[in-house]
């Protein structure tokens, strides 16, 4: 078990990340990867990924072992902020944190002879890795950004609502189940023992795509406090075939918003009430919550919601009884008359905007 302890001023400086980590969503799909049950959630991906990569996952395996241990220089604080700024970060790091992080992998002795060499601070290496992760990343993840947007998204709206209703204490206790808040201690459900002390430096707390089971977080405690956790899946098929969505690349960007033209030409497009509906969902609501602003029942609310789910415009999570529907990335552009291939980033989270500060962790040691 890993019991992180809080502080007043820890509880205080508990954030949520803005948007998805690139390189922790890459780390944790190599897990992903590598796994060979058969299932509904990663099945299909799996399969899709493993058709477009070319060597990628052979050079990785020494560095990304299937459990434990993985160097934390590999999900630097900038992959909040995109794949590119992730790669930059990874360039800078210095000869003596790769030699420290590559020597605690289990197979340290045994590894590739350029692997070694990174652990020398040969630059060439580096420049290898970072290839071999920007490739990987490409073909395992960049096709499948806006679905991962929306289950990350809609999972930030859920614990905005939690933290306005009850505070950071509201907000904690809406983390899954492998979490479970007993003030001052958050206890994670993790692979070894261990407990981090926050010291004030507050906590990161970061949805994941990728991550599965339990939470992770970083070795070195002296970092940038961050928890990685599961967002919670759709029982059905999880990703969607990429070519089956119109494109909408990461990045960030504003928030949906409408002018009255886009939303008559939207109202053209799939008819007033569901168009109301659409809009009405904006930062996210219930089903009761929809029928009432909407002015319909609550089966009429849902019947809606279900078709522009299956339509891609929104996500629908489960909280408890309540089922709260918010926009994916392609619904918030659909609202603001955004054509495919324009950078969105979602909407507005119940949340307010923090920092694109801190560390993603990994669950290591």
């Amino acid at each position: 078990m890993l019991r992180v302890h809080f502080s007043e001023l820890d509880l205080a400086r508990l954030r949520m990340a803005v948007r998805p980590d690139a390189l922790w969503e890459t780390v944790l799909s190599f897990h992903r990867l590598r796994e060979n049950r058969a299932e509904t959630v990663y099945g299909k991906w799996r399969s899709e990924a493993r058709n477009r990569l070319n060597g990628e996952a052979r050079l990785l395996a020494p560095l990304i072992p299937s459990r434990g241990y993985f160097p934390d220089f590999l999900t630097p604080a900038e992959g909040v902020i995109g794949c590119d700024a992730a790669m930059s970060a990874l360039r800078a790091i210095s000869g003596e944190r790769l030699h420290s992080e590559l020597a605690g992998l289990p197979a340290a002795r045994t590894l590739p002879g350029w692997i070694r060499d990174l652990a020398q601070g040969e630059r060439r290496s580096l420049d290898r890795l970072i290839s071999t992760l920007r490739a990987y990343h490409q073909a395992a993840v960049a096709p499948y950004w806006p679905h991962i947007q929306a289950r990350i998204e809609a999972d930030r709206v859920a614990r905005g609502r939690a933290l306005l209703d009850g505070g950071a204490d509201g907000l904690l206790g809406s983390l899954p189940p492998t979490m479970r808040w007993r003030a001052p201690v958050l206890e994670v459900d993790y692979p070894v023992d261990r407990d981090l002390w926050l010291r004030g430096r507050g906590l990161l707390l970061l949805p994941s795509f990728f991550c599965r089971g339990t939470p992770v977080t970083f070795r070195n405690p002296d970092l940038t406090p961050v928890l990685v956790y599961p967002v919670e899946h759709a029982r059905r098929g999880l990703i969607p075939r990429p070519e089956q969505r119109p494109a909408v690349t990461s990045g960030a960007g504003a928030g949906a918003g409408s002018g009255s033209g886009s939303a008559q030409t939207l109202g053209k497009l799939v008819g007033q009430t569901r168009s109301a509906v659409l809009l009405e969902v904006g930062g996210g609501c219930t089903t009761s919550e929809l029928a009432r602003r909407v002015g319909v029942s609550l089966a009429s609310a849902s019947q809606h919601a279900s078709v522009l789910r299956e339509a891609g415009l929104v996500h629908t999570l489960r909280q408890g009884s309540a089922v709260l529907h918010t926009l994916t990335p392609l619904g918030a552009a659909l609202l603001r008359g955004g054509a495919p291939g324009e950078r969105v980033f979602g909407v507005p989270a119940a949340l307010p905007p923090v920092a694109a500060s801190g560390r993603g962790p990994s669950g290591r040691g």
